[in-house]
């Protein structure tokens, strides 16, 4: 297990971090896993002892019972606090009160109080907005984050699901009076949905920030038992939960190709889905979720395979997308800047 600098901070995190989204099953979450307290017992226990030190979690996860399972787990296997660095969550819907939900200061600290009783600590290490709130201000949002890491309660701050245009919003507000800035943006990011690399990615690089993929196998589709002879079917979570968005003909394209790399180091689809996340660039520590060990042992095998220079082109290309404007015309201009010069390529093309 290697151990990636948590953005611009001295905090070492694994390469590999454990998402919780498995762990309870309450409501629609259940499409996601059902797993109870013996069964989260393992699965913590079994990435401790692998050597990740990233758990990863949220308040709307099973509407709180994953934080609860989470820190019984913790509490129950003796783990030693500070080997570990605990993420969660804020934003979504928590009840049915008009003020059970978003990213005011109100909600921020309520939400932060609930979820550190469910995780029995006394703080967490990493304190993300799950997504953007259209009615707060994100000055407020913003106050109400700084007011919780001055408490105590929180050590660093990061976002979810923002736009890039709303992180250096955010993290200029923060700059301009002196406040905590985020330092990590968790996102979709899979081989078969790389939009993260049109403008997070550059951000990111940018701005010394830590990129940490969620659903990186996309909801499953990449984990290896689907392909174009063996389409979801019976109680697949794809029939039930069709999210993260896959075009599915492009990724049954994908999955050939990583067939035939996995075949050539002798390991799944899911192993090779996963090592290409891990060697994209800015990505710190990529968020693995399981339903059982089985699971968890063969996802956490993804950081013993080294694709070659080859097969990551080979990967690039299969499930490579036309860039958006403006990024194929930034790349258009660029040329005459970074090389031999092409006058039909160049900033004074027409």
């Amino acid at each position: 297990m290697n151990y990636n600098q948590l953005g611009n901070t001295g905090v070492l995190v694994s390469e590999l971090c454990l998402g919780t989204m498995t762990f309870g099953g309450n409501g629609y979450w259940q499409a996601m896993g059902t797993l109870q307290q013996d069964a989260v017992n393992d699965i913590v226990k079994t990435s401790f002892d692998q050597g990740i030190n990233f758990i990863d979690t949220a308040n709307v996860y099973s509407f709180g019972q994953s934080e609860t399972l989470l820190g019984q787990s913790i509490k129950t296997l003796g783990l030693p606090r500070h080997e570990l660095i605990i993420a969660t969550k804020v934003r979504g819907r928590m009840g049915e009160g008009k003020n059970q939900v978003g990213l005011g200061r109100l909600q921020i600290m309520q939400q932060l109080d609930d979820s550190l009783k469910r995780l029995q600590v006394d703080h967490v290490d990493l304190y993300q907005i799950h997504g953007f709130d259209p009615i707060t201000p994100l000055e407020e949002t913003m106050r109400g984050l700084e007011d919780v890491v001055r408490s105590g309660k929180v050590r660093y701050i990061g976002c979810s699901n923002l736009a890039a245009w709303q992180v250096m919003k955010a993290n200029g507000i923060a700059d301009k009076y002196g406040w905590t800035k985020f330092i990590s943006t968790q996102n979709y990011y899979s081989i078969a949905g790389r939009d993260l690399e049109n403008e997070i990615v550059p951000m990111v690089q940018d701005q010394q920030m830590a990129i940490l993929p969620w659903s990186p196998l996309a909801g499953g589709f990449l984990s290896g038992k689907y392909t174009r002879d063996n389409k979801p079917e019976g109680d697949s979570r794809r029939l039930g939960f069709d999210f993260p968005p896959v075009d599915q003909e492009r990724a049954y394209d994908i999955i050939e190709v990583m067939q035939a790399i996995g075949a050539a180091h002798g390991v799944s689809v899911a192993r090779i889905a996963l090592a290409w996340v891990l060697a994209k660039p800015g990505v710190t520590s990529v968020i693995i979720g399981a339903k059982n060990t089985e699971q968890l042992n063969d996802n956490i095998s993804a950081t013993e395979v080294s694709l070659t220079t080859e097969q990551l082109e080979q990967l690039d290309a299969v499930s490579a997308r036309p860039k958006p404007y403006p990024q194929w015309m930034i790349a258009r201009q660029g040329n005459d800047r970074l090389g031999v010069f092409n006058p039909t390529q160049s900033a004074v093309a027409k």
